[in-house]
């Protein structure tokens, strides 16, 4: 399963950074890309408000 973002996100950028594959995009919520997703859980770890999780 891929992770997602939930309405927690406060587009601080820190997921975009860490993500080895690109996937996922900027906008007033970020949002990741199911089929691009790795499921490696970088993006999460680097969240700062805890808005990844497993979808």
């Amino acid at each position: 399963m891929a992770y997602v973002i939930t309405d927690g996100c406060v587009a601080c950028g820190s997921c975009i950074d860490e993500c080895p594959v690109g996937a996922i995009s900027e906008g007033d919520i970020y949002k990741i890309d199911a089929a691009a997703c790795i499921d490696c859980g970088s993006c999460a770890g680097a969240c700062p408000s805890d808005a990844i999780v497993q979808g």
